[in-house]
């Protein structure tokens, strides 16, 4: 999990934590950056209900968060960073 400025990993996880998800968390942190941390929060959590009202599902809801979307599509480039433009979690939505 992210939260600006901070990675939190919990520790059973610690051992299964790899570049790729290191990657993803980088993606939230720069997302963070962007909306000034606490828009982000409120939009994460507007889309979060959003998304859970139509699939009765916490899993289903999380994974269709554009935030999430993107991280996760693109989490194995390691380069995504350096070539991602502003506010490019909009094309997630």
């Amino acid at each position: 999990m992210a939260i600006w400025p901070v990675i939190f990993i919990r520790q059973e996880y610690a051992g299964r934590y790899t570049a790729k998800y290191d990657n993803h968390e980088h993606i939230h942190l720069q997302q963070q950056k962007e909306m000034l941390l606490i828009f982000f929060y409120l939009w994460y959590g507007i889309e979060f209900l959003i998304h859970y009202a139509k699939y009765r599902s916490r899993m289903q809801a999380y994974r269709n968060i554009s935030f999430e979307r993107e991280a996760y599509a693109n989490q194995g480039n390691a380069n995504y960073l350096n070539e991602r433009c502003l506010w490019s979690y909009i094309k997630y939505l």
